[in-house]
């Protein structure tokens, strides 16, 4: 062995430490399995809004949002901002693309009597909770709904 393999060898005890943590990791997960643990779901809520929207890109990178009850334009995401609305719906489109579905069918747009927002893609059966992803991404898509929610109360 030369001297900069031996320089590059990992300390025994960051291994050892790996080691114990994987073996941990198992053991508690073999144990819950046994125990028959489920992880708690959120609490059932009742619908207090919903809109189904439909989402087009535009060349210059915008997103434009239809409300499909009257096919009108609702909401504008600007090129460049609300990456996370982007990297969300960038996920569910990838999944209807491998199901073969096309962009007509819309989402829906949920809020739920205890204040979570859910996206949902009937076509595919594909549910969000947008609350576990933090308020300011959460916030993305409050400005989508109250948005929708406005151009509703115009039309």
């Amino acid at each position: 062995m030369n001297a900069i393999t031996a320089e590059q060898k990992l300390p025994r005890g960051a291994i050892q430490g790996a080691g114990f943590m994987v073996v941990s990791a198992l053991v508690l997960v073999g144990i819950a399995r046994l125990t028959g643990y489920t992880p708690a779901q959120p609490p059932v809520s009742t619908v207090v809004d919903s809109f189904a929207l439909r989402f087009e890109d535009r060349p210059d990178g915008a997103v434009l949002v239809y409300d499909t009850a009257d096919d009108q334009l609702a909401y504008t995401i600007e090129p460049g901002t609300n990456g996370f609305v982007r990297g969300v719906l960038r996920g569910l489109v990838r999944e209807r693309r491998a199901d073969h579905i096309g962009p007509t069918p819309p989402f829906r747009l949920t809020r739920w009597a205890d204040g979570r927002l859910s996206l949902d893609d009937p076509s595919t059966g594909r549910h969000v909770d947008l609350e576990v992803f933090g308020p300011t991404n959460a916030g993305d898509f409050v400005a989508i709904f109250l948005a929708t929610a406005h151009h509703e109360n115009k039309s």
